[in-house]
């Protein structure tokens, strides 16, 4: 039997209507400031606007089997800043229904972008979350860090693993362990084809490389916020140094 590389399925469509929900309990209460704010190196408009983008982009592509083609977030953000912040939010709220009700009928092992439908998910999931944390910081509202919410983007962001260490080669069996303080641990195995990972703690008593954090440095970390020695590796440094280019969302989203 072929394992799957990206581990077991991590089922994010019950989040999918209460994550949104909680943007739009954010974008309500906003006045035409608060829009325009800073965040992440762009503003909250632009911010929700990309987070409005890849939901369109994912039910054009998998639902309409309309990819958007190259250069999307260049045409696409210039055009969607002559939006109305009411306009933007309206938008966002009607998409998010169409993309639960898309994934409710995929079959979650189905291939979508050579990734089973399930990862496909998890990754918009976790992009979405990210973006809205930065959305919360910027206008000074409570993050959404319930470990409901937050685990599976940990999760996610750690199914990334066998694509980061691609170019490390390793004889079969050797671990790379990975330890998020307040999530739990994952452990990434190289085999004859390549790496896998999967949720536990390793087996190995000297992994070839090691991950220690926490939850709200990683997804920082994941999105090119510096966080110090808040992230920490040990071991091979040709594998430590694969592991912190871990990105997790990586090549889903049309650069937005």
């Amino acid at each position: 039997m072929t394992t799957s590389p990206w581990g077991p399925p991590i089922d994010v469509l019950p989040l999918l209507a209460r994550e949104e929900q909680a943007l739009v309990a954010v974008l309500s209460g906003l006045s035409r400031d608060d829009w325009a704010t800073p965040a992440a190196g762009a503003t909250v408009h632009e911010l929700a606007a990309r987070i409005l983008g890849a939901k369109l982009i994912r039910l054009s592509r998998v639902r309409d089997d309309h990819p958007p083609g190259d250069g999307f977030a260049g045409h696409w953000l210039p055009a969607v800043s002559r939006l109305s912040p009411e306009v933007l939010f309206s938008m966002l709220v009607d998409s998010t229904a169409q993309l639960t009700d898309l994934w409710k009928h995929r079959d979650a092992d189905e291939l979508v972008e050579d990734v089973p439908a399930w990862l496909v998910l998890a990754r918009d999931y976790s992009w979405s979350w990210m973006r809205q944390q930065q959305i919360r910081e910027a206008v000074d509202a409570p993050l959404l860090d319930e470990p409901e919410f937050r685990t599976p983007v940990v999760d996610t962001l750690l199914r990334g693993l066998p694509s980061a260490l691609r170019e490390i080669t390793a004889r079969p069996g050797r671990q790379v362990a990975c330890r998020v303080t307040d999530a739990g641990q994952w452990t990434a195995r190289a085999t004859s084809d390549g790496w896998t990972i999967a949720p536990g703690a390793a087996t190995s008593r000297s992994p070839l490389a090691t991950l220690s954090t926490d939850a709200d440095a990683l997804w920082r970390h994941c999105t090119g916020t510096t966080v110090g020695d808040r992230i920490q590796t040990t071991g091979s440094p040709a594998a430590a140094a694969a592991v912190l280019a871990l990105k997790g969302c990586e090549g889903s989203l049309h650069g937005l």
